[in-house]
């Protein structure tokens, strides 16, 4: 039988003779079970049209049982290891200890090249097949992947979905869980100059129907010991985006506020707190905010949580007051920047419809004071809107 197309080479691609009995002996797993096929192709054509099951074990590393990635490394009895693991069994096969060298599986790794497999995450909703050599690379990044337990006080390993992650941290570290989105917390520390870390338990919100995990700690900022508290969304990044928070804390007459945008739990703890998105007070003002002799740290945070508007386009109506004024000035969107009204597409129907149906009414373009009416409607919105409105009139 040959075996051609399946070749294992050294790094080098080089082979002496005296080894090449060891690189036709390669896969001695794979092609015993396909020794009367006549040639290597055939075995590859088989191994290719295996089961999903079957071929994710030839791909599997023993050592630590992820999915090998070239180079896929081999030792001279045909047994594979990811090359992660090379490393860390010292250069030894795992299964018959004989010294691996450097011999590439080429052939398992083409096997690999011609694959389609699903994504690791599929039982957790995720539809996408992926290429062998792409699926890491989606899986990284994939939305239905689990999220790693927010909680900052230790070190937990945990992840899940969301469901899961609020009861974990509701009945394993015992936080504080509230609903609402708007809150009130008091943190209070004794010796606070003895103190350069620290880290205060994690408050979760119930809120819009989503999660959010408030986070307060102190650490060292540069040379200057400081505060930080900071908003943390349980859900994704884009879904972050759809929501905003303010933090607002003060006493003796001062006050600080921060707004923005919270942070995903996809960014660890560590990372929003190093980028410094959130409200930071240093020590001192910290101190002096919190009244009395400045020894004890005794803070009161205030904030809120809203959801953004998903279209950003303001819209209106303002009655008419002429006569023979349509019933009003219906669908104007204001966008900052541009010289004319405009309508939607359905909003412009409307405005056809009604001129269709009322030809008695508007048998004649109204005669119109337009400084009159601009005034009507700067007057209506004259609370939140300072711009300037051109309309179009019938």
């Amino acid at each position: 039988m040959e075996f051609d197309s399946i070749d294992c080479m050294t790094s080098s691609d080089v082979i002496d003779d005296d080894d090449e009995i060891h690189h036709h002996n390669q896969l001695s797993s794979l092609l015993k079970a396909h020794s009367n096929n006549g040639s290597s192709n055939s075995i590859v054509a088989s191994a290719v049209q295996s089961s999903t099951t079957s071929v994710h074990e030839l791909l599997e590393c023993p050592v630590c049982t992820n999915s090998m990635y070239p180079p896929i490394h081999q030792c001279h009895n045909g047994h594979t290891l990811c090359s992660t693991c090379k490393t860390r069994v010292h250069n030894r096969c795992p299964t018959c200890r004989q010294e691996l060298g450097d011999i590439r599986c080429l052939a398992l790794e083409k096997v690999a090249e011609s694959l389609e497999l699903p994504c690791k995450y599929t039982s957790l909703g995720c539809p996408e097949i992926f290429p062998y050599y792409s699926k890491l690379k989606h899986e990284a990044l994939c939305n239905f992947r689990p999220y790693s337990c927010p909680y900052a006080g230790s070190e937990c390993a945990v992840v899940g979905g969301i469901p899961f992650l609020v009861a974990h941290l509701r009945d394993d570290h015992k936080v504080d869980m509230h609903s609402g989105c708007t809150f009130n917390h008091r943190y209070v520390k004794s010796n606070p100059r003895e103190v350069e870390n620290a880290t205060w338990m994690l408050t979760v919100f119930h809120c819009y129907g989503q999660y959010f995990c408030l986070h307060f700690e102190a650490f060292q900022l540069g040379m200057a010991p400081v505060y930080m508290a900071f908003l943390r969304f349980m859900g994704d990044e884009v879904e972050a985006r759809n929501y905003s928070y303010s933090l607002e804390v003060g006493g003796n007459g001062r006050k600080l506020i921060w707004e923005g945008t919270p942070r995903s739990i996809r960014d660890s703890h560590r990372k929003v707190r190093d980028s410094h998105d959130g409200l930071i007070i240093q020590r001192n003002m910290a101190l002096f905010f919190s009244g009395g002799d400045r020894k004890e740290l005794k803070l009161r945070i205030t904030g809120r949580i809203w959801k953004e508007q998903q279209n950003p386009e303001a819209k209106f109506a303002v009655a008419g007051e002429e006569p023979g004024f349509m019933s009003g000035i219906r669908g104007v969107i204001l966008h900052p920047g541009k010289k004319e009204a405009e309508y939607t597409p359905l909003e412009k129907d409307e405005v056809v419809q009604a001129t269709v149906e009322l030809p008695g009414v508007l048998s004649h373009r109204p005669k119109l004071d337009k400084q009159e009416v601009m005034n009507n409607i700067l007057k209506e919105k004259a609370a939140t809107d300072k711009l300037a409105l051109p309309v179009r009139f019938f």
